[in-house]
C-alpha cells in the first residue's frame, strides 16, 4: 500500500459536466485515498480478478486464500517499486467504496495502473464512468491514456469500445492505448501499421 504522507488527502468529483457528455447521468462517484483501513476491500478487489482462475485448482479454500494474499501483497510492492508517483484511490459511490482505481500521470499520457470495480458492482457504468472522465481528462491536456490488459480478459472489449487500440504485446499482455482527437496517426505509427 503506498504511504499517504506525501500524498495530498483529496476527492475528486465526478459528474457530466467534467465528462461533457449529458447522456451519463449524475453519479455521485468519487475517489479518495486509499488508507490502511482499506486493506480487506482491496485484498477483496484483488481476490475478484482472480476468481475464475481459482475455481480451477484443486486447492482448498485455505490454500487459494494463501496464495490470493500472496500474489496480492505482490502486486501492492510492484505498484509501488514501478509507479511510486501514481494515486491509488478507492472508487465511492454515493459513499460506497465499490472498486479501486491506480493512475500514473506522465507528462504525455494518463496510465492506468489498475482499475477494478466490485462484481456485484460491474456493468452498471461505473468503470465506463471513471474511463470517459479519465478520458476527457486526456483530451483536455492533449494527452494519450494507456492500460495494459491480458488477452484473454473480457475488459479488453470494454476498452475497444471506448477506443483503445492494441500498441504492444509482450506475453499474454497487450498495452492499449486511447488517443487524443486529432492524433489517431499516433495509434498506426505505434503499432507499427502503415496509415
Amino acid at each position: 500500500m503506498r504511504p499517504n504522507d506525501d500524498y495530498q488527502v483529496r476527492s475528486w468529483r465526478l459528474n457530466a459536466v467534467i465528462v461533457n457528455s449529458p447522456s451519463l447521468p449524475e453519479r455521485g462517484i468519487e475517489l479518495r485515498p486509499v488508507n490502511s483501513a482499506d486493506a480487506a476491500l482491496l485484498l477483496e478487489l484483488y481476490a475478484s480478478t482472480r476468481s475464475e482462475e481459482m475455481a480451477l485448482v484443486p486447492w482448498t479454500p485455505e490454500q487459494r486464500h494463501a496464495f490470493i494474499e500472496m500474489q496480492f501483497r505482490a502486486q501492492q510492492d510492484h505498484y509501488t517499486q514501478f509507479y511510486p508517483q501514481a494515486t491509488h484511490d478507492i472508487v465511492l459511490e454515493n459513499g460506497r467504496p465499490v472498486g479501486r482505481l491506480y493512475v500514473e500521470r506522465l507528462d504525455q499520457e494518463i496510465k492506468i495502473i489498475d482499475v477494478t470495480v466490485l462484481p456485484a458492482e460491474r456493468n452498471a457504468g461505473i468503470g465506463s464512468y471513471l474511463m470517459r472522465t479519465l478520458l476527457a481528462e486526456a483530451a483536455r491536456l492533449g494527452k494519450t491514456v494507456g492500460i495494459y490488459v491480458e488477452s484473454f480478459n473480457p475488459s479488453l472489449a470494454f476498452f475497444k469500445r471506448l477506443g483503445f487500440v492494441e500498441t504492444e504485446q509482450s506475453g499474454i499482455h497487450l498495452y492499449l492505448r486511447c488517443f487524443p482527437p486529432g492524433n489517431q496517426a499516433l495509434a498506426h505509427s505505434d503499432s507499427g501499421e502503415s496509415s
